[in-house]
């Protein structure tokens, strides 16, 4: 698309944003894979849209105001990634874009106190579960609350998890085939944290030593998609700084912290950190693909410990599958167990509304994306019993909202918890 985008106007991530637009040849194949535009039927609500109001922001022809009401509904799942026949790096355009236009939003008081509360606290483990006690007040008083802050109340859950203080370093069993670091994430610590202890397990089985960097922090994809671009690059930073060089690999269990993570370059590009954040991307993985690289050395012993079989509804984490290319390494992980049989969800490419901060700050678009997607884990399943399987920590919290709201028992589970669970074999699903 030709444009006259003066990139040394928008300082270091300038030149990235003229380039995506360049590559946008307005052919509408983002069209069918968006889904805010199946939400709304708008030109502008979808990528290509989208691309040509911010192309117009930054050439200086357009308000930022009046692009900001599409660019906030976009939940940078990026499903119009793999659809791009022109490969169209739409990554590199929207947080980029949000991180530059972040002092002309143009947001209400209420708006501002959600966004500062929620930057404030999901990143933090401790703060953020000392908010979720408070949210437990915050529902008593109902309609006293504003209207504003009720989505952080809805999304809160009823009881959280015991604190889990994970070894800072689990040593292999057996032969040791490999040492990796893992990030711990920070909503994840508080919302699950028994997928931590899950994923070291399933990796200690299997040979792995892991160590959990004492001096991590948020892996920066919360701030950095809603366009806090300091606060992403301080994150950034102290990891580049925890994590060690002698391990084989980073691992994450979070979807949206690989994502961000693999951005790095981008979130510290034109800093004296570039180069040092290229090179730690590179080390960077999801769980699974490593398990799928090494291998599974110890065999899962079955899917329900008695040779029954258990049906498992993939999710597939929108910064999975689009933003890391990761679909068939957890499936092929869920197929090894004995007795377990993966289910496709219809309309898969399609995000469940979580995406970060999104159902936070566009709850009703979120609510019917995460209704969907809950009625199509259940299709999926056949109604009957089973397990819905994801690797992302908003997704399963999304979806566990939405399932319990249609009073849905079946339970939802990180794609390592349904392997640890079959290597222990005596736990019923």
């Amino acid at each position: 698309m030709q444009h006259t985008i003066k990139p040394e106007e928008h300082g270091p991530l300038g030149a990235p944003m003229a380039q995506a637009v360049e590559a946008c040849v307005h052919c509408g194949f983002c069209l069918a894979a968006c889904p805010t535009y199946q939400e709304f039927g708008q030109e502008m609500d979808s990528p290509r849209g989208r691309i040509v109001l911010m192309k117009q922001v930054l050439e200086g022809t357009l308000a930022w105001a009046d692009a900001q009401p599409h660019v906030d509904r976009c939940l940078g799942c990026l499903s119009c990634e793999p659809a791009c026949p022109s490969g169209v790096p739409y990554r590199d355009l929207i947080s980029p874009f949000r991180a530059v236009g972040r002092e002309k939003a143009v947001r209400t008081p209420g708006e501002k106190l959600r966004r500062w509360l929620a930057e404030r606290t999901i990143p933090h483990p401790g703060r953020f579960r000392l908010a979720l006690v408070g949210a437990r007040v915050g529902r008593a008083l109902g309609r006293l609350v504003p209207a504003v802050l009720r989505p952080m109340l809805t999304l809160a859950p009823a009881k959280v998890p015991a604190a889990v203080t994970l070894a800072r370093v689990t040593p292999a069993q057996g032969e040791r085939r490999a040492r990796v670091a893992l990030l711990a994430g920070c909503a994840q610590q508080v919302l699950d944290p028994d997928i931590n202890v899950a994923t070291i397990e399933v990796l200690a089985r299997n040979g792995v030593e892991v160590i959990v960097p004492e001096a991590q922090g948020c892996c920066g994809g919360l701030s950095w998609h809603t366009g806090n671009l300091a606060a992403a690059q301080a994150f950034a930073r102290k990891n580049l700084d925890a994590f060690p060089a002698d391990v084989d690999a980073i691992l994450t269990n979070a979807a949206g912290c690989g994502s961000a993570m693999h951005e790095y370059h981008l979130i510290l590009r034109g800093t004296a950190d570039e180069a040092r954040a290229k090179e730690f991307e590179r080390r960077v993985m999801d769980v699974s693909v490593f398990l799928a690289k090494i291998g599974l050395r110890e065999k899962p012993r079955g899917a329900a410990g008695g040779g029954q079989t258990l049906k498992v509804a993939y999710h597939d984490a929108c910064h999975l599958a689009n933003a890391q290319g990761v679909r068939e390494q957890p499936r092929a992980l869920l197929r090894a167990i004995p007795g377990a049989v993966v289910c496709e969800l219809a309309d898969a490419h399609l995000c469940c509304g979580s995406a970060g901060t999104y159902n936070l700050d566009q709850p009703e678009t979120a609510n019917s994306l995460g209704a969907q997607k809950a009625r199509a884990a259940l299709a999926a399943l056949g109604g009957g019993e089973g397990v819905v399987a994801s690797g992302n920590i908003g997704c399963l919290t999304q979806l566990r909202v939405h399932l319990e709201k249609i009073g849905s028992p079946v339970r939802v589970r990180h794609t390592m918890q349904v392997l640890r669970d079959a290597y222990r074999a005596e736990k019923k699903f």
